[in-house]
């Protein structure tokens, strides 16, 4: 599905917006503060129930409104209204698709995937592994429906598990009942999240060859726990340090991904721009995998698309991203930054954010 409409009120210094983006590539262009990014981080919003820019969703309405109203509609067959709305005092966070309320933010995720390439993703590479594996599992639920439930369980039997090891004394009973539960289903998350892997890394790999030569570049998945023995028994033998520890050192939830380059650490070899093609690439594979798999879309948002690239691959980059034939919403503080990375018949809707007297930022239609 495509977004046919995006209208937002009380987001953060943007003037009250309704309008009709495109289907292809939308480039929103305006100086520093006026409220490009905040455009990006409503429609972040309505795909993941949740802010890139702030934990507390309250900090994202206008200081001025008393509430957030987010809305998109998705083109279909019926088209598909979905709405987001946070009130201030109450903090209750109101979500509505095919207007009907919404119980389960899962239920947002699934119906608009959504991908950001902003500052923050360098922490695929430089951050830590909590970074790496909400990526890895974002692909994983889009494509493998029994995940969500698998991870639920997961989640659940570790919570149980670490609250035992917490205690006084050690309760081996109760640790051997959750450990059995966290081990049938970390095991099932693992085999879902190793799945996906073999089917990503050729995207990965194809869509890298397309942006910059990195043919060293390689990409691993560390389940968590020793290869070699299942999950119960590390568990079980783990007892002992876990206990002292206070909670579980071994499982799913210690997965990762490791990125490296010639057998080093991309983030300690890549220059600040290959690091960002790197990022990029991870991105939009997860995006095209999605559509291999589903057919369906993913949304891309790209915040500053022109930083930490030279003109060359700012070009290899929109290419790219036009042969995709996704829509995605771009900023960039000035056009010419971008103007002849598109070819003339791409399609490429233009806006500009223009800061009035009062300091909100106003959308305006552009032309090309």
């Amino acid at each position: 599905m495509l977004i046919d409409r995006v209208a937002f009120t009380g987001l953060r210094n943007l003037a009250p917006l309704d309008f009709s983006p495109g289907s292809g590539v939308n480039l929103i262009i305006g100086d520093n503060g006026s409220g490009k990014t905040s455009l990006l981080e409503g429609l972040f919003i309505l795909g993941m129930g949740r802010s890139f820019r702030t934990r507390q969703l309250k900090h994202a309405i206008a200081h001025h409104a008393q509430e957030m109203t987010l809305f998109s509609r998705l083109s279909g067959d019926p088209p598909l209204p979905v709405g987001v709305r946070r009130e201030r005092d109450t903090g209750e966070l109101e979500v509505r698709m095919g207007g009907e309320r919404v119980a389960r933010l899962a239920q947002l995720i699934e119906a608009l995937p959504v991908q950001l390439i902003n500052p923050d993703a360098f922490r695929l590479l430089e951050g830590a592994p909590a970074a790496r594996r909400e990526f890895l599992d974002w692909g994983v639920f889009h494509v493998k429906h029994e995940f969500y439930a698998a991870w639920q369980r997961a989640k659940r039997a570790l919570k149980h598990r670490n609250a035992l090891l917490r205690r006084d004394r050690m309760d081996a009973e109760g640790l051997a009942v959750w450990e059995r539960e966290l081990s049938i289903w970390g095991e099932r998350v693992d085999a879902l999240r190793n799945e996906w892997m073999t089917s990503f890394i050729p995207v990965f790999e194809e869509t890298l060859s397309k942006l910059i030569d990195m043919p060293a570049l390689s990409l691993h998945y560390l389940r968590g726990w020793d290869r070699q023995r299942n999950l119960k028994e590390v568990l079980e033998q783990g007892r002992a340090s876990d206990f002292q520890m206070g909670f579980t050192q071994t499982g799913p939830q210690r997965a990762d991904l490791r990125i490296r380059l010639n057998g080093r650490p991309a983030v300690e070899v890549l220059s600040r721009g290959q690091q960002k093609l790197v990022v990029s690439a991870l991105k939009l594979a997860q995006g095209q995998l999605l559509e291999q798999i589903t057919g369906r879309a993913c949304l891309y948002l790209v915040d500053d698309l022109p930083a930490e690239l030279d003109a060359q691959h700012r070009y290899v980059f929109c290419r790219l991203l036009s042969s995709m034939h996704c829509q995605a919403f771009i900023t960039s503080v000035e056009y010419d930054a971008l103007a002849r990375a598109w070819e003339e018949q791409a399609p490429l809707t233009l806006f500009h954010v223009k800061q009035t007297a009062s300091g909100t930022g106003q959308l305006v239609p552009q032309a090309r």
